[in-house]
């Protein structure tokens, strides 16, 4: 099955993204925030074949954005998928929030997907399979959570993380949590490699990770199997770069291997 991906870019790379990416991951803050990114937005949604995923910009922000904003543009881009609110590593709340968007009417055509939000395996369980029994159709896992550290114990903590995440996957599928039928999206990385590891895994649905271009950003190039540690440089700071200040070459050629390791 072919997993779809998406590299978040700068302002400056929205259009050469289309030929990189498998569908493009809005959002939200940033329709409100810059001209040039809403209007890139509204014009690949009335292209055949696009293909949207909103977030609600936790990552950025720390917070859900704006609830009146985010009805705004569910209603107007009307993406193929919308991840619903959710709060960091707090399982109750976020199962609140869950329950609370699946009953709001939303247009056709939407899937709506939750965010597992855990500090333990067994709250992960816990939030996954409350989710399935709302009805939620699809589901994500962040690259983050503190929890993946207790699983793996490796020495570096960003391989840890990675390691943390398929090992908590791989526990729910074995515990038949996680079925073959489902539907999976994973938030973001560590190290780039990870998403090799989930070949036989039929769920896994969508990846979206910026890391391929923060590498290219910073200046460092993918080697043969991936990287040991994530790269520094954050979307946030590096949004208004402009395209002369971006090796292009690296760009491309990390894009590339990020999905020849990976077998993408």
């Amino acid at each position: 099955m072919h997993i779809k991906v998406s590299h978040e870019v700068p302002f400056c790379l929205l259009e050469n993204s289309l030929k990189f990416n498998d569908y493009q991951y809005c959002l939200p803050h940033l329709m409100d925030e810059n001209e040039e990114y809403k209007n890139f937005f509204l014009e690949y949604r009335k292209q055949k074949g696009s293909y949207i995923i909103m977030d609600i910009s936790l990552h950025e922000l720390g917070k859900a954005y704006n609830t009146d904003r985010l009805w705004y543009w569910i209603n107007t881009l009307k993406p193929d998928e919308f991840i619903v609110p959710d709060v960091w590593e707090d399982k109750n709340r976020s199962i609140v929030n869950a329950r609370t968007w699946i009953q709001a009417p939303f247009p056709k055509g939407i899937k709506k997907v939750a965010v597992v939000q855990a500090k333990s395996l067994p709250e992960a369980m816990e939030c996954y399979q409350t989710y399935k029994d709302l009805g939620y159709k699809k589901i994500a896992f962040s690259y983050g959570a503190s929890y993946y550290n207790d699983i793996s114990s490796h020495p570096n903590k960003d391989m840890g993380k990675a390691l943390g995440r398929i090992q908590a996957i791989s526990w729910l599928y074995e515990k038949k949590i996680i079925s073959d039928f489902d539907q999976i999206h994973l938030l973001g990385c560590s190290v780039p490699q990870e998403f090799a590891w989930y070949q036989d895994m039929p769920f896994i649905r969508s990846i979206d990770t910026s890391n391929p271009i923060m590498c290219s950003l910073e200046g460092i190039e993918y080697n043969m199997w991936g990287l040991d540690k994530k790269p520094e440089a954050n979307m946030n700071n590096f949004q208004d770069i402009k395209l002369s200040k971006v090796n292009q070459t690296l760009v491309n050629f990390n894009t590339w291997k990020f999905r020849e390791f990976n077998n993408l």
